[in-house]
């Protein structure tokens, strides 16, 4: 019986680790970097995602979160891209880079943030809202400008099958072999492991009430939503098609930052969309 056990022990354990959740770091928020990728392209789903976000920033625990957010970081999907740079400047202000019409420029923007981490002693944790080919150049620009790094420096979180289907082969095993990757369950789905953050009931157009903190950057949201959600051949998000809410990719924020709290759509809500009376 006591060799039984010990081999579920060890089988639990592998299952785990190749999934993502025996993860011995932790995020710290007094000296670690989280770089945000959006692929916007031709998912809507990143729209949402942002929007999401802008409730954790405006949080009393997460003001003084050191972050940097990059848009167009696509890897090998057709489709159309989906603009969202009003969006961006809304939620992040100074703190992102357009890579969809400056790529170059975007890397070394990224890598600068990088470096300024690493040489203070810090993480640097990159959520994966699409692919990982931006994750790449910027892998291989660091090594470039001779900014050495460690694998347990420089965390890559990745949730969705698509995702790593449509970045390039070599990309993806580059991204894996030269950092700590790790892979969470879907976000679309709830019971997995990690948050459901997808569902076409809980109405977005009500995260509009003037009353709630992030009302204005919900609107701007749902009006590009609206504007690019399945037009000229781009994907067609049925939850927001329905009027619900898609902000899948947050998962891997809440999977750096150790909420353990909001499993769903509404329980996420609950912890951060206050009214602006309670700010």
């Amino acid at each position: 019986m006591k060799y039984i056990f010990q081999s579920l022990f060890i089988i639990v354990m592998i299952f785990l680790s190749f999934n993502g959740y025996a993860l011995d770091q932790k995020f710290e928020i007094d000296k670690d970097l989280l770089l945000l990728n959006f692929d916007l392209k031709t998912d809507v789903d990143d729209v949402h995602t942002i929007a999401a976000f802008d409730l954790i920033l405006k949080s009393k625990e997460y003001k003084k979160l050191n972050y940097y957010a990059i848009s167009g970081t696509y890897g090998i999907q057709a489709g159309a891209y989906v603009p969202a740079n009003n969006l961006f400047d809304m939620v992040f202000k100074q703190n992102w880079t357009d890579a969809h019409n400056d790529r170059q420029n975007s890397i070394y923007r990224s890598i600068k943030k990088i470096n300024k981490t690493l040489s203070d002693g810090g993480n640097v944790w990159m959520v994966e809202a699409g692919q990982s080919d931006f994750t790449q150049e910027i892998l291989t620009a660091l090594a470039e400008f001779n900014i050495s790094f460690s694998k347990e420096q420089i965390i890559v979180v990745q949730h969705a099958d698509w995702n790593e289907q449509e970045t390039s082969v070599d990309a993806l095993n580059y991204v894996k072999q030269n950092t700590h990757y790790i892979r969470i369950a879907d976000g679309n789905k709830e019971g997995n492991g990690t948050p459901g953050f997808n569902n076409q009931s809980y109405l977005s157009k009500n995260l509009e009430d003037t009353r709630l903190l992030s009302a204005k950057v919900w609107k701007q949201a749902n009006e590009i939503c609206t504007k690019y959600n399945g037009i000229n051949g781009r994907y067609d998000n049925k939850a927001i098609s329905a009027g619900g809410v898609d902000f899948s990719d947050l998962v891997e924020v809440t999977y750096i930052l150790g909420i353990n709290d909001t499993p769903t759509v509404a329980a996420f809500f609950t912890k951060f969309n206050k009214t602006t009376s309670e700010k």
